[in-house]
C-alpha cells in the first residue's frame, strides 16, 4: 500500500477512505441514526419500557467501557497492564461500538496525540476557514465528517505495538462479527425475557440502533466538543477542553484537557469531585489482581501543569 511521509502530516496512506469503506461507514452512522429517530418518536408516543431501558443502560456500559477502558486507556496508552482475559474482553466490548476494529482506532487515536489541533490531525475542529462558518465546518469536521475524508492512518507507524498482539490482530479481523454480535445480544435478550418477536424487536431498538447511535455522538463529542468549548485548567499545547457535562455518558473521557496535559494517566478526572468511572473500574480490576503497572498523574507535574510552567 503506498504511503506519503511529511514533517506536518506523519506517515500516511495515501488518499481518502475508497468508495466502499465510505459506503459502509455511512450505513453504521446513518442506520442507528435512523434508531434513533424511531426511538424518539416511540418515546413520544408509547415511552419505553423498563425491560429496553435496563438492557439499554447495561450494554451501554460495558461497551462504552470497553472504548475508554480498553481501547483509549489500555490499548492506545498503556495506561495499565491487563491479564489476558481482561485485555480480550475490554477489545470484543470495544469492538460492538461500531467504531471499527482496535488497530484502526488506536493508530488513529495516537495520531491524534501527535499531530492536535495542527496538519496531521485526522479530527481536529481547528479549519482554515474564518468566521461562524469555519467553526461550524470545523465542528461538523471533528464530530463525524472526518470519518469520510481523512487519509487513513498507517497502523505499522502509529498501533505497531498492536500488530504484534495475535489476540488483537484476530479481534481486530473479526470486528464484523462483533457488530452482529452488538446487535444479536439485545434481540435475543429481549426475546428471552419478553417472549415475543415484538419484545426483541423493542430491545434491538433500544439496547441496540439507540444505543450504539448515543455512544457515537458522545465519543465524537471528544473530539469535536471538547476541543471547541469548555475549561482549560492545564496548560497544553493544543485547544483540548474539560466538558463536565459530559463525564459521566463519556465514562470520564470529557476531562479532555487533563488527559492530553497527562495522557498515560489512568485516571482523567483527577481534580476534586470530578467522575471518572472508567478510572473506577481500573481501580477495581487493580484490586482484583486483574490489572497493574497503572499510571497516574505526578501531584508535582499536576501542579506545574495547572500553573502553566
Amino acid at each position: 500500500m503506498q504511503t506519503i511521509s511529511t514533517r506536518d502530516e506523519g506517515t500516511l496512506t495515501a488518499g481518502r477512505p475508497s468508495r466502499g469503506e465510505q459506503i459502509t461507514t455511512g450505513a453504521i452512522v446513518v442506520i442507528p441514526t435512523i434508531g434513533l429517530v424511531v426511538g424518539i418518536a416511540a418515546l413520544w408516543n408509547h415511552g419505553i419500557g423498563l425491560r429496553d431501558l435496563i438492557l439499554a443502560l447495561v450494554l451501554y456500559g460495558l461497551v462504552g467501557h470497553g472504548i475508554a477502558v480498553g481501547y483509549h486507556r489500555l490499548f492506545s496508552h498503556r495506561a495499565f497492564r491487563a491479564v489476558r482475559p481482561l485485555k480480550i474482553a475490554l477489545a470484543v466490548a470495544g469492538s460492538m461500538a461500531f467504531e471499527g476494529g482496535p488497530i484502526g482506532w488506536v493508530a488513529d487515536h495516537r495520531r491524534h496525540h501527535a499531530y492536535t489541533d495542527r496538519p496531521g490531525d485526522p479530527h481536529s475542529p481547528v479549519r482554515d476557514r474564518p468566521g461562524l462558518a469555519g467553526q461550524l465546518g470545523g465542528l461538523w469536521h471533528a464530530h463525524t465528517g472526518w470519518l469520510f475524508t481523512h487519509s487513513p492512518t498507517d497502523p505499522e507507524q502509529y498501533a505497531s505495538h498492536l500488530i504484534g498482539d495475535r489476540d488483537l490482530v484476530v479481534i481486530d479481523r473479526l470486528f464484523p462479527l462483533w457488530c452482529v454480535v452488538s446487535l444479536a445480544v439485545p434481540f435475543g435478550l429481549g426475546w428471552l425475557l419478553g417472549g415475543t418477536l415484538w419484545a426483541a424487536l423493542s430491545a434491538l431498538l433500544w439496547a441496540g440502533l439507540v444505543r450504539v447511535c448515543v455512544l457515537h455522538h458522545v465519543t465524537w463529542s471528544i473530539n469535536s466538543v471538547c476541543h471547541t468549548v469548555g475549561r482549560r485548567p492545564f496548560e497544553t499545547r493544543d485547544r483540548s477542553t474539560n466538558v463536565a457535562a459530559l463525564s459521566i455518558v463519556s465514562f470520564g473521557e470529557s476531562w479532555h484537557n487533563a488527559h492530553h496535559a497527562f495522557p498515560t494517566s489512568a485516571r482523567l478526572g483527577i481534580q476534586p469531585h470530578q467522575i471518572d468511572s472508567s478510572a473506577t473500574l481500573i481501580r477495581a480490576f487493580e484490586r482484583l489482581g486483574w490489572a497493574d503497572q497503572v499510571h497516574r498523574a505526578d501531584p508535582a507535574r499536576r501542579a506545574r501543569a495547572h500553573a502553566g510552567v
